[in-house]
C-alpha cells in the first residue's frame, strides 16, 4: 500500500474517492462529491468531540441501546430583560407600521423606513455579541421570538434569520479575526450595514463543488468574476457574505457592494413569485476589488466550511418562522368557521373543519418542540446537523400540507382573492421547501450523517480489504472472495449477531402523561430498530448505495418522524396546559399512521374533531395575541 495511504486522513480521503469509482462514478463526481465530505469533516472538527455529529442526539437514537430522553427536550432559559426590550420593541414597531399602512414602500418591500427603524430598536443585533454593539441572544430566546415577529410579519422575521444566521453576521462571529469582528460587526448590529449571504450560482445550488465565482490576489485587493443567483436581502450598499473560489479553494470574502451598480458591479432583476415583499436578486461580479484583509479564514476548512455551519441556524429559523405563520392562518381559520354557514349550520360545526383545526394545531407544538429544541442544542455548543435538518423538512412540510390542505380547503373560493393571506402569500406558503435545501436532498443528507460513523468502523475495512484484493463485484458464495474479507468481516460479523440477541432496553422518561408515554416509547423502539434497516441497506446496495436515492430518502422520511415524536411528546410533558398534551397526542398519532401506513380510527377522528371544537372556543394559548385577518366579501347572516 502506498504511503499516502498510511497517512489516516489522507487515506480516508483516498477511500472515500475510490469507493465512489468502484460504485461506477466518474472520476470528477468522485471528485467533487469525495470534496463535500471533506468539507463536511472540517465543519466536525469546529466542535468538540462530545457536541459532534456521532454524539448527538438524533444519531445516538439510532446506534446506542440507552437513549438519553433529556437529549431531546430543550430548555426556556430566562431571556435577558435587555433582549427582552429589543424584542418587544421590534415587534410593537413592525405591527404599528403593518396597521397603520407604512410597513411596505412603493415597490411592495419591506420599507427603508421600517428598516431603519428597526436598526433603531436593536433588532438586527440580537445574535451580535455585546461588545460589538449587539444584544448576545441565546439562539433558544432568538428563534421563539423569530415565531412571535412572523405572526406579525414573516418576511421581516425571515429578514432578521437572512441577516443574522446564514448572512454575514456568524461567518463574522465564528470564522472573523479580531480586526473584521471590529470593523463589520458594529454596523451589522445597528442596522446601518444588513447583510446576505452570496453562496448560489447558476450552476451552483446543492452542488456547491461546482462554483465558478473567481477571486485573485492582485496586490491589496482581492478581483473578482462571476455571478450569483438567488440572493436574498441584497441590493446595492449592503454587506454580502461572498462565496469564491481562490487558488482552487472555496473561500469567502465579506464585500461591501457600492451604493450604485457600476462597470464592476450589476444586480441581475428577473420575476420571483416567493419573497415578494423583500429583494432576491442575482449579482454579476466583472473586475470587483474587495480589500485582502476581508477574506476569512477559519482555523479549519474553507469556503464551504464557513456557509455549512450558518446554514444550520437558518434551517431552525426557517422552522420557527413555519410555527408563527401557521399561528396566523389558524387564527383566521377560527372566525371565518364561525361567520360562514352552510345549511343552516357554522362549518366550524362539522367534523371536517374541526379535524382541520385540530391537524394544524399539532403542527404548530411539533414545530415549536422542534425549534425549542434544535435551538437549545446549537446553544450547548452541539453541531445539530442532522436535527436542524429535521426542523427544516418537518417546518417547511408541515407549512405546505396547513396551506394547501388545511387553511385553502376551509377558506374555499375566498383563498384565492387579492388580499387574502393565502391568495397574496401561497408561493411564500410553498417556497421554503426549497430554501436551505431542497427537503428530499437534506433527508439523504441526514441519511448520509446517520450511516457514517457506522460505515467507517465496518464498512470502510471490508472496502480496503476488497481494494486490496481487487475485487470489484464482492458475491459471499465465492470462497476466494470470502478469504479475502475474512479479517475484515469478523467485526462487523459480531457486530450483526449481536444485535440479534439483544432485547433492548427501553428509555428513561421523566414523568409524563400515559398516552405521551406511549407515543415517546413507540419512537424509542422504532430508532433503535430501525438501525438493523439502515445496516440492510448498506448491505444489500454497497458501493451502488448513492445511486439509491429513493431508498435513502424514504428511511430518512421515517427516522426523521420518530424523531419528531420523541421530541414533540418530551416537549409537550413539560408544559402545564393539558391541552398541549392533547394537540401533541394527536400530533403523534397523524405521524404514527402515516409510519404505519394505516388508516384512522373512529376512536381518533371522535378526538382529532373535539381537539377542534376546543380550539375554536378559545383555548389554545399560542393563539394569543395573533391578529386574524378580516373576512373579505362578507355577507349578511
Amino acid at each position: 500500500m502506498s504511503t499516502t495511504m498510511n497517512d489516516p486522513k489522507q487515506r480516508e480521503q483516498s477511500f472515500a474517492e475510490t469507493a465512489l469509482k468502484l460504485g461506477g462514478k466518474s472520476e470528477e463526481e468522485a471528485r467533487t462529491m469525495g470534496a463535500v465530505d471533506r468539507a463536511d469533516d472540517e465543519v466536525e472538527l469546529l466542535f468538540e468531540k462530545r457536541y459532534q455529529t456521532a454524539n448527538s442526539p438524533a444519531h445516538q437514537a439510532v446506534w446506542q441501546d440507552n437513549l438519553a430522553a433529556e437529549q431531546f427536550v430543550g430548555d426556556d432559559p430566562q431571556t435577558d430583560p435587555a433582549v427582552e426590550k429589543v424584542m418587544e420593541d421590534s415587534l410593537a414597531a413592525v405591527k404599528r407600521r403593518r396597521d397603520d399602512g407604512t410597513l411596505l414602500d412603493e415597490n411592495q418591500k419591506i420599507s427603508n423606513e421600517m428598516l431603519d427603524e428597526l436598526g433603531k430598536t436593536g433588532y438586527w443585533g440580537l445574535l451580535v455579541d455585546r461588545e460589538y454593539g449587539g444584544s448576545q441572544a441565546s439562539f433558544v430566546s432568538f428563534a421563539k421570538f423569530l415565531t412571535r415577529m412572523a405572526t406579525a410579519d414573516p418576511t421581516v422575521a425571515g429578514l432578521a434569520s437572512v441577516h443574522g444566521c446564514i448572512g454575514a453576521v456568524d461567518p463574522l462571529r465564528t470564522f472573523g479575526n479580531e480586526a473584521q469582528k471590529k470593523q463589520y460587526l458594529p454596523l451589522l448590529a445597528s442596522g446601518e450595514k444588513l447583510s446576505a449571504f452570496a453562496l448560489t450560482e447558476p450552476c451552483a445550488g446543492s452542488d456547491l463543488t461546482a462554483l465558478r465565482t473567481t477571486a485573485k490576489l492582485d496586490g491589496d485587493h482581492y478581483i473578482v468574476n462571476g455571478e450569483k443567483l438567488f440572493i436574498t436581502n441584497v441590493v446595492p450598499g449592503r454587506t454580502v457574505g461572498l462565496v469564491c473560489v481562490i487558488d482552487g479553494q472555496p473561500a469567502v470574502l465579506i464585500a461591501d457592494l457600492p451604493p450604485e451598480e457600476n462597470e464592476q458591479f450589476q444586480i441581475k432583476k428577473y420575476g420571483l413569485y416567493a419573497l415578494r415583499q423583500s429583494y432576491n436578486q442575482g449579482l454579476i461580479f466583472k473586475d470587483f476589488k474587495v480589500p485582502k484583509e476581508n477574506l476569512l479564514q477559519p482555523d479549519r476548512g474553507d469556503g464551504l466550511t464557513v456557509a455549512y455551519h450558518g446554514l444550520n441556524r437558518g434551517r431552525v429559523a426557517l422552522c420557527a418562522n413555519a410555527a408563527g405563520t401557521m399561528r396566523l392562518m389558524l387564527a383566521s381559520m377560527l372566525p371565518w368557521s364561525k361567520f360562514r354557514r352552510t345549511y343552516a349550520a357554522e362549518i366550524g360545526k362539522r367534523e371536517l373543519v374541526q379535524r382541520r383545526i385540530g391537524k394544524m394545531a399539532g403542527l404548530i407544538v411539533a414545530c415549536d418542540a422542534l425549534v425549542e429544541w434544535c435551538a437549545w442544542l446549537l446553544d450547548q455548543g452541539f453541531r445539530g446537523e442532522m436535527e436542524c435538518i429535521v426542523a427544516k423538512i418537518f417546518g417547511s412540510e408541515s407549512q405546505k400540507e396547513a396551506a394547501i390542505e388545511l387553511y385553502m380547503k376551509t377558506h374555499g373560493g375566498r383563498a384565492f382573492l387579492h388580499g387574502h393571506l393565502f391568495g397574496d402569500n401561497v408561493h411564500e406558503f410553498l417556497a421554503p421547501c426549497i430554501y436551505e435545501g431542497e427537503g428530499e436532498m437534506l433527508g439523504m443528507a441526514f441519511f448520509k450523517s446517520l450511516i457514517k460513523e457506522h460505515g467507517k468502523k465496518f464498512f470502510e475495512p471490508i472496502g480496503y480489504a476488497l481494494q486490496a484484493a481487487g475485487i470489484k463485484n464482492p458475491n459471499m458464495a465465492n470462497p476466494l472472495h470470502m478469504w479475502a474479507l475474512r479479517k475484515a468481516l469478523i467485526p462487523y460479523a459480531k457486530w450483526r449477531a449481536g444485535e440479534f440477541f439483544k432485547f433492548g432496553n427501553k428509555a428513561s422518561l421523566p414523568a409524563m402523561p400515559a398516552k405521551l408515554r406511549a407515543h415517546a416509547e413507540f419512537a424509542t423502539t422504532a430508532l433503535r430498530k430501525s438501525r438493523l434497516e439502515i445496516d440492510s441497506l448498506m448491505t444489500k446496495f454497497q458501493l451502488k448505495l448513492a445511486d439509491r436515492q429513493c431508498a435513502m430518502a424514504e428511511l430518512s422520511g421515517r427516522i426523521q418522524d420518530m424523531i419528531v415524536i420523541l421530541t414533540t411528546c418530551l416537549y409537550a410533558a413539560k408544559q402545564s396546559d393539558e391541552l398541549i398534551h392533547e394537540i401533541a397526542d394527536i400530533a403523534c398519532q397523524d405521524l404514527r399512521m402515516k409510519l404505519a401506513g394505516s388508516r384512522p380510527t373512529t376512536k381518533y377522528f371522535r378526538a382529532i374533531t373535539k381537539l377542534g371544537e376546543r380550539i375554536s372556543e378559545g383555548g389554545f394559548k399560542a393563539l394569543a395575541g395573533v391578529d386574524a385577518q378580516e373576512i373579505l366579501m362578507p355577507y349578511e347572516q
